[in-house]
């Protein structure tokens, strides 16, 4: 009779045991094994809806959007793109300038890649402009893109600036490519994609002229082209992309403290995000990061000024 009672016990601690391993797998398991970050530079949102962008139509139809999210101020660039990376307000991450000043050194606050870095997660960063480099904290991206080989110039002003800069960039088809063929061999836990087309043609042409609108199809080619390679890579149920903008734009220029210059989409798709959702709740930029952290499972820095758009998922 022991031996039957003894059996029994076993097999109980047995299954308990089981029961605890599988409960704390899920409760440790990330909401996302990959979050792909792409962002339009000067992506306006009333440009957009006249732009011919049926991929990005799809993503909205099939996920969660905000159309009146808001970046931080000063609207330009390095300055946008490091509160969307840090998720931190210019005041703590202290980048108020919007070219490549290598004496400037990188960032002094921790960025998202920095944070998934530390917490064993692989990263990368494709980009069209060079002052992207503020963001590259010593160890903490594991691919940076800049094919400068493929790059041109554009000459733009932004508001409040006395005087024309020249700024190279590199145009969506070659950020696309690289990014593609790197999607494809490493599967990257988190990447960040930078599409730089309809700010330049912003500058020369004006925000939503006919050239700026014929740039946001070639930036919507390459967000297709991006998640072919998330599609071919296997990384499709197990992903979320986040599609975003650093600032609008008026006229020639951006920069103010204005609707047409603070207001960029925010859309996400993927693993868990709920289909046909539209955000209520208001969207910061800072919000990105802190977003990606909480999809990954990273720890977030309790100063953070972005919280998570949990409001977009399952």
């Amino acid at each position: 009779m022991v031996q039957p009672m003894k059996t029994h016990l076993l097999r109980r601690c047995a299954l308990y045991l089981a029961v605890l391993l599988l409960t704390c797998a899920a409760h440790g398991a990330r909401r996302a094994e990959h979050v792909f970050i792409i962002s339009l530079d000067g992506g306006k949102p009333a440009v957009m809806h006249q732009s011919q962008m049926p991929v990005l139509d799809q993503l909205v139809a099939e996920g969660a959007c905000a159309w009146g999210a808001q970046t931080v101020f000063p609207s330009i660039t390095l300055v946008s793109h490091t509160s969307m990376l840090t998720g931190v307000q210019p005041a703590k991450h202290h980048i108020t300038w919007n070219s490549y000043k290598p004496e400037a050194g990188v960032v002094k606050v921790p960025t998202v890649f920095s944070l998934a870095k530390t917490a064993g997660l692989s990263t990368a960063m494709f980009v069209g402009k060079e002052k992207f480099k503020h963001l590259l904290v010593p160890g903490s991206v594991d691919e940076f893109g800049y094919n400068r080989s493929a790059g041109g110039e554009t000459i733009k002003m932004v508001a409040g600036e006395k005087k024309s800069v020249k700024e190279g960039t590199v145009m969506t088809k070659a950020v696309a490519a690289d990014a593609v063929a790197y999607i494809e061999a490493k599967k990257p836990n988190l990447c960040f994609i930078h599409f730089t087309d309809t700010d330049s043609t912003g500058h020369k042409f004006g925000w939503g002229s006919p050239e700026q609108i014929k740039a946001f199809a070639a930036e919507d080619a390459g967000i297709g082209a991006v998640l072919g390679a998330i599609r071919k890579a296997g990384l499709a149920e197990s992903s979320v992309v986040i599609v975003t903008a650093d600032h609008g734009g008026h006229a020639k220029t951006h920069g103010a403290n204005s609707p047409d210059d603070m207001t960029v989409p925010w859309i996400a798709w993927g693993k868990n995000v709920k289909k046909h959702c539209t955000l209520t709740a208001p969207v910061l930029t800072c919000d990105t990061t802190a977003t990606a952290l909480w999809l990954l499972d990273v720890p977030r820095p309790a100063d953070l000024d972005g919280k998570p758009v949990a409001s977009a998922f399952e």
